[in-house]
C-alpha cells in the first residue's frame, strides 16, 4: 500500500516498515498516522517523523522527551523550540545531543558559553563555530524536511 486518502487506511499496526516509513514522509499525514508515529517502535521513522517541518508544538514536547538519543538529537536542530526546551538540550545527558543543539540558532549566549567548556571536546568545537543556518529539504512527493 502507499499513502492514499484517509477513508481507505490500512490499521497502523498492520504496516510494514518500509509503509510506515513512506507515511513519516507523506506530506499530507492523516491525523491517525500522526498519533501512531508518536509511538513508533522503529527509531528511523520515528526520525523521519521528528524531522518534519510540520510538526504540532505537542509532537515537539513528546519526541523532545524521547528515551532515545537519536530523536532527541533530530528535535534539537529546530528552530521552533521553546526556550525551556533549548535549556533541556543543553543539558541533555547525551554529547550527541548537546552537540546538535550547541549550532541551534534559538541558543542564548549564556548557553553558549556554557556549552563551550563543556566535558565533550565536539561538544565544546560546535558550541565554539557558532549558529548553524537551518537548512531545510524536500524531495519529489515528500513533507519538508528540517536537515
Amino acid at each position: 500500500m502507499t499513502p492514499g486518502p484517509e477513508n481507505t487506511l490500512v490499521p497502523w499496526r498492520e504496516l510494514e516498515l518500509v509503509q510506515r516509513l513512506e507515511w513519516a514522509l507523506y506530506p499530507e499525514l492523516p491525523a491517525a498516522y500522526r498519533g501512531a508515529l508518536l509511538q513508533e517502535q522503529w527509531v528511523q521513522t520515528r526520525c523521519y517523523f521528528a524531522r518534519r517541518q510540520d510538526l504540532r508544538p505537542e509532537e515537539i514536547a513528546l519526541l523532545a522527551q524521547d528515551a532515545d538519543y537519536v530523536i532527541r538529537l533530530c528535535i534539537a536542530k529546530r528552530p521552533d523550540l521553546s526556550p525551556e526546551q533549548v535549556e533541556a538540550f543543553c543539558n541533555d545527558r547525551d554529547p550527541n545531543v548537546r552537540y546538535a543543539v550547541a549550532r541551534n540558532p534559538l541558543l542564548l549566549p549564556e548557553q553558549r558559553a556554557r556549552l563551550l567548556v563543556d566535558t565533550d571536546a565536539l561538544v565544546r568545537q560546535a558550541a565554539a563555530k557558532g549558529p548553524r543556518k537551518i537548512q531545510t529539504r524536500q524531495r519529489a512527493h515528500q513533507a519538508i524536511l528540517y536537515r
